[in-house]
């Protein structure tokens, strides 16, 4: 069994085949490769990174993965990972109050796909792999690997588990305060992938209020001798997105590099709960209307 990760390294001895567990801690920024541990061990290690990715080569009986940064002072609410493309031969559970909840199936299809959830109150993070039974030898089982990120103070909505109904005024208030990114502009075209089970919203953006990454890129439209915004949002299959006309506000939350799409609601309907909210200050935060 091998492991690598993208934030740590190690090079455990073999152990003895009658353990049951083996825990590992480091708090070093590097990478590397755990090898020579027996099949049979559940191997618990513990990363130090708020980001990173676990990569476990001929996955042995188990892998328990507690994430506890070194920044003591930061409130991590909600865990976000991402399965590698050549993901399989295991499922991944989450840990709450010593009970493991099923999050990705080994026999789902869930490469390209994000998962996210919110840790359990004080408790650390735990991500828990478990092995599917393979009767062709260690050597030739597939590699299982996932990139992980901790989010603090911010809703975070999951794009897995998001619902597809449109924001109510409530949630469009705070989405517009604490989402990673807040655009205005216009639907260019839907593309639809079934295989990533996944829609793409190609968007002209006239304004980029804010952006944590660089999503949203500026073009210049050789008609009208004008910057825009160009970016990609995307959503859940099921959700059934189609092109719309008008002018929409797009907020949404970014994981490893893509935006997820929020709260789109049209500018004008937008406008008006802004401006009732403002009257009866109510607003979470401060909006610019120019």
């Amino acid at each position: 069994m091998k492991l690598k990760f993208g934030c740590i390294a190690y090079f455990p001895p073999p152990l003895p085949a009658l353990s049951v567990l083996f825990d590992l801690a480091f708090p070093s920024e590097s990478s590397g490769f755990a090898a020579g541990v027996d099949s049979r061990i559940v191997l618990q290690v513990r990363l130090r990174c708020t980001k990173g990715s676990v990569r476990w080569v001929y996955p042995g009986q188990a892998l328990r993965v507690v994430l506890e940064p070194n920044l003591s002072s930061a409130r991590h609410t909600s865990i976000c990972i991402k399965p590698s493309p050549s993901f399989g031969g295991a499922s991944v559970f989450i840990e709450r109050a010593g009970q493991l909840e099923l999050l990705v199936t080994d026999n789902g299809r869930p490469e390209y796909q994000v998962f996210c959830f919110r840790a359990d109150g004080p408790h650390k993070p735990v991500i828990y792999l478990q092995a599917s039974p393979q009767s062709d030898g260690p050597r030739n089982r597939r590699t299982v690997g996932f990139k992980y990120e901790l989010l603090t103070n911010r809703s975070a909505a999951a794009p897995n588990l998001a619902s597809c109904r449109p924001c109510n005024d409530t949630e469009l208030l705070m989405a517009i305060c604490s989402s990673d990114f807040v655009v205005r502009g216009y639907i260019k075209k839907v593309t639809h992938d079934s295989r990533r089970q996944m829609s793409s919203v190609e968007v002209s953006a006239l304004r980029v209020y804010w952006q944590r990454s660089g999503v949203f890129e500026q073009h210049l439209d050789p008609l009208v001798s004008c910057q825009s915004w160009r970016g990609h949002i995307h959503t859940l299959l099921q959700c059934h997105v189609k092109p719309g006309d008008g002018e929409f506000l797009f907020t949404g939350s970014e994981h490893f590099g893509e935006a997820w799409l929020g709260c789109a609601p049209r500018y004008k309907d937008f406008l008006s709960v802004y401006h009732n909210a403002r009257t009866a200050r109510q607003n979470s935060c401060d909006f610019p209307l120019d």
